[in-house]
Order: structure tokens, then C-alpha cells, then sequence
């Protein structure tokens, strides 16, 4: 059997980098053409930084149905499947308090704006129970959508691991070929991989360098991703804070977990569970052998739990 060669394109979206792997060097550019093409529509559906946005547009619309495209109608649906399977851990309706933690903006503007006097007082809105996911009303076949309470959703939690499940499907059937894509950190890959698998270095950072601590895994269909309280932080109102948010206060969450990685059959229900394990805390080992989820969570003083055959740190292992 002649041996796959890997090609590698980066680049820069949603704030973040782009790790685009396909296994057929030939295929590269077509396979970074489809891919801006998914993350474009993505974007314009979903971002909360583009005014355009129908995510945008549906914040504003104070309570209205609002018609929606078919990729926002999917977006949405994700969501709401996260928050239903995960009792509401991972809730899409916390656009208000990261805004009442100054996150109105792209992660790279964030870190600019960090020295900013007017920023440093805070918060924007007032602290509290977030709405709930239930305040979304979706109509999947009418393509309507509509917030109840003052909601405002945020789709942070699915929609960049949605985006690259998205990404790696549509590559690998238009061009019958092995594909990854790392969307920081998030991780969907499709088709035939090379013959060793894909090699995946787990680390507290997507960015981190190879020898940061960490650990490689391989995998060779579905999903891989990491959540994190210690890379997407910043400093607001006098305190560092990050982007997960603990439903039942509208904080970000206080955990005993500093990371979290998770393989699953997709990168949308990777991401949903690491994420969930993340905001349950102590509860999160249980909670995720018993839905048979393989897991490698970070303690803050750096020690490591795993779950359901997940490798040991020893070596190269098979995650998923």
C-alpha cells in the first residue's frame, strides 16, 4: 500500500488559527477553497461581532420571529442539542453576561482593548442566572426563530466545532480524500486517513509548541476537542475572567478543571461534552464514563484524570 503524503494550509478565522490537513498534497487548494466557502456562511450566520449577522439581527429583533437561512436553522439546532443533552450546562443563551464581561468583540481585538481605561470598570450588564435555552423557540421546517425573556444567544459553544465537522465532511466527499481541520483546537476529521492516523497533540493550547506539556493521541474518524479556563481569558473590571460561562450565575465558571479534552463521533459533540465537563466540575469523571466518552481532564495544579479509554500519558495512543 503506497504511503499518504500530508499537505498543511493555516490561516487565520473566528479569532483564531486554522490547521488544514489533507492527504493528497494535490488536493490542498481546492480543499482550502471549500473550506473558506463553509466558514464564510458560517460567519455571516452566526457571528456576534458582525452586525450583518443573522445571529445579530436576531438579538436585535426583540422577541420577533425572525426567517433564517438553512446553515443558522442547523447552527441553532446544535445548540439547542447541547443544551438538552448536557441539562443545560452548555446553554446558548449567555450573549449577555460575556458581554457584561467586556467580550463585545473579535478575541484578537480583546487583547488590544485590554489597556483601555473605559474597560476596566465594569461589568456592562448585571450578573445573574442566564435566561435559559428554553427562551429559543426554533420552527426547523418554517425556518423561524425567536427569543423569549430578553435573551440573547451566544454560539460559541457549538459553532466553531459545528464549522469544522462541516469543513471536513464537505472536503473529504468533493474530494475523496483524508482530511483534518483544527479550528483552534477543535477537531473534525473525514474520509480515509494515512495509514498511521491522524496524530493529535492534546495541550492546554491549540498554539502551544510540540515540546509544551501535553500528550499525542491519533485518531482516525469523528471529532477531538479541548476546552479550556486558561488560554481565551483576559482582564475586566479589575479581574482576569474567560469565556466559559456557568449558567446558574452568569460567571464565568469556577472549576477544578483548568482543561478538558474529549473524543467523540463529531467535533460539535466533543467540544459540547468537554465543555459541559468544564462547568460540572467534580462530577464531570462520572458523568463521562457513563456516557462512554474517552477524556483527558486537566486539574488546575496540572495532574491528569482519563476516562473511558482514553491513553495513558506513557505514549502515542488511540483516543478515538
Amino acid at each position: 500500500m503506497t504511503q499518504l503524503q500530508i499537505a498543511t494550509d493555516t490561516f487565520p478565522v473566528f479569532g483564531t488559527t486554522a490547521v488544514l490537513l489533507v492527504a493528497d498534497p494535490r488536493a490542498v487548494g481546492q480543499a482550502r477553497k471549500i473550506a473558506d466557502g463553509v466558514l464564510a456562511d458560517i460567519d455571516h450566520a452566526c457571528s456576534r461581532f458582525r452586525p450583518d449577522s443573522e445571529l445579530s439581527q436576531l438579538n436585535a429583533a426583540g422577541g420577533r420571529a425572525v426567517t433564517i437561512s438553512a446553515t443558522f436553522t442547523a447552527l441553532i439546532s446544535a445548540a439547542l442539542r447541547a443544551a438538552r443533552l448536557t441539562g443545560g450546562d452548555v446553554d446558548p443563551t449567555c450573549a449577555r453576561a460575556l458581554l457584561g464581561l467586556g467580550y463585545d468583540r473579535d478575541f484578537d481585538a480583546m487583547r488590544e482593548a485590554e489597556g483601555d481605561e473605559s474597560r476596566r470598570n465594569g461589568p456592562l450588564w448585571p450578573v445573574g442566572p442566564i435566561p435559559g435555552w428554553r427562551c429559543v423557540h426554533l420552527d426547523r421546517e418554517k425556518r423561524r426563530v425567536w427569543l423569549e425573556r430578553g435573551a440573547q444567544i451566544d454560539l460559541g459553544a457549538t459553532a466553531k466545532a459545528w464549522a469544522a465537522d462541516k469543513c471536513a465532511e464537505q472536503i473529504a466527499s468533493r474530494l475523496d480524500c483524508g482530511t483534518l481541520i483544527s479550528l483552534g483546537g477543535d477537531i473534525a476529521v473525514a474520509g480515509t486517513p494515512p495509514a498511521d492516523d491522524w496524530q493529535v497533540r492534546v495541550t492546554d493550547d491549540h498554539a502551544a509548541p510540540q515540546n509544551a506539556p501535553g500528550q499525542t493521541v491519533t485518531i482516525s474518524s469523528g471529532g477531538l476537542a479541548t476546552s479550556s479556563t486558561t488560554v481565551r481569558t483576559w482582564k475586566y473590571g479589575g479581574r482576569q475572567v474567560h469565556h466559559i460561562i456557568d449558567p446558574a450565575t452568569g460567571d464565568p465558571v469556577r472549576s477544578c478543571w483548568r482543561t478538558v479534552s474529549v473524543a467523540a463521533g463529531s467535533c460539535v459533540d466533543a467540544n459540547t461534552a468537554s465543555t459541559a465537563a468544564i462547568i460540572r466540575g467534580a462530577a464531570a469523571p462520572d458523568w463521562l464514563y457513563s456516557v462512554g466518552l474517552p477524556a483527558r481532564l486537566v486539574r488546575q495544579d496540572g495532574t491528569v484524570q482519563t476516562t473511558a479509554g482514553w491513553p495513558d500519558d506513557s505514549g502515542p495512543g488511540e483516543a478515538a
